[in-house]
Formats: C-alpha cells, structure tokens, sequence
C-alpha cells in the first residue's frame, strides 16, 4: 500500500513541476511580447505626432494636404500587434496539434469532383426498352419471337438485365399501339416491325414461345 502511495505521489510533483515550469514560460513569454507591444506603440505615437506637426506645417504654406486615413493607420498598426498576443497566450504545443489537424483534415477530404454521381441528363440519354425492342424489330428482315429479341438485346446491352416475359410484356404493348406486329406461327409467336412482310410459317422453325 505504502508502495502504491509513494509512487502516486512521485508522479503527481512532476505534473506539479512540468505545470509549474509551463506556465513560467507562458508568463515569460506574455512579458516578453507586452514589452514589444509598448515599445511599438510609443513609435507609433511618435509617429502620428511627427505627421500631425507636418499637417500643421502643410496648411501654414498653404498646401492642401492630402487624405489620410490616421484611423485606419492605427488600426492597421495595432491589430497585428494584438493578434500575435492572442497567439502568445496559447501554448505551443496545442497551436502544433491544431495544425496538424487542419492539414490531415484538409488531405482526407477529396473534393466530391473525383466521385462524381451519374447527373440526369445522362440517365434521360439511356434509351428505354421500348425504344430498344422497336429499334430492334425494325432492323430485322424477319419476325423475332420474345426469347430472340431477349437474347440480341442481352447481348447488346449487357449492362443492363433484360428478362423475356419483360420483352413480352412490352412488346405486347407495342403491338396494342400498332408500333408493332404479331404474327402466330404455330404454337409460337413472333413479333416484326409495322408494315413489315411476314414470311410463310414454313420457312420459321423457332422454338415453341409461349
């Protein structure tokens, strides 16, 4: 017990000296920027002095002097001096962690350029399975049964998942809009562009598509 209290008691004074020789620093270092501050400000007082016994002089000889802005001087003088003070006052070592954090922040975040999303005019360019099937039909010099029409545009379009009973569908709905035609050859049935000459049932031996 006595072991465990000793040794608790050892690291508590180093945190006591490390703070203790910490914030002398700190109040060294306030010192030291507070004795700059004054010296600048006697200069600058000087100086407004200087500039307002020439004005003085200006106006004597009769010389229009010309706009100055001493406000805006003073400002311009005293805002640096006041943000390096409030710069002074934080310790270094938390400054050096709060850049740190800045620049991996800054590095871990990609500008959203690099992933773009697909926009929608691009979505709108991507032609509809009906545009595709009519397109299909009217390139053909012979009907197509669904199954046919799946497979070519599966093949065309792998990207996209082209299922026959969709084509079917849709082809159906073509051909209730007279954009298309069936013919019944059989137990099939195929399906052609408008106006298209449909051959004699002899000459198509496709698989039953029902």
């Amino acid at each position: 017990m006595s072991e465990s209290t000793t040794a608790t008691t050892g690291l508590t004074s180093q945190y006591i000296a490390q703070v203790a020789g910490d914030l002398e620093g700190n109040l060294k270092e306030q010192e030291r920027i507070g004795t700059e501050i004054a010296a600048l400000q006697e200069q600058l007082a000087a100086l407004q002095q200087d500039q307002s016994v020439l004005v003085n002089i200006q106006q004597a000889l009769g010389v229009t002097p010309s706009p100055e802005a001493p406000s805006a001087t003073s400002e311009s003088a005293t805002t640096p001096s006041a943000q390096h003070t409030a710069e002074a006052s934080v310790p270094r070592k938390r400054r050096a962690r709060k850049t740190t954090a800045a620049k991996s922040s800054t590095t871990g975040t990609k500008p959203a350029a690099d992933n773009p999303a697909p926009t929608a005019a691009a979505k709108k360019t991507r032609p509809t399975l009906v545009e595709l099937i009519r397109r299909h039909l009217a390139e053909q010099n012979e009907p197509r049964s669904a199954a046919e029409i799946s497979t070519a545009l599966s093949q065309a379009h792998p990207e996209r998942n082209i299922k026959i009973k969709v084509v079917r569908v849709t082809t159906e709905g073509l051909v209730a809009k007279s954009q298309a035609q069936r013919t019944k050859q059989g137990a099939s049935v195929f399906y052609s562009a408008p106006g298209a000459t449909t051959p004699p049932a002899t000459e198509r031996s496709e698989t039953t598509d029902r």
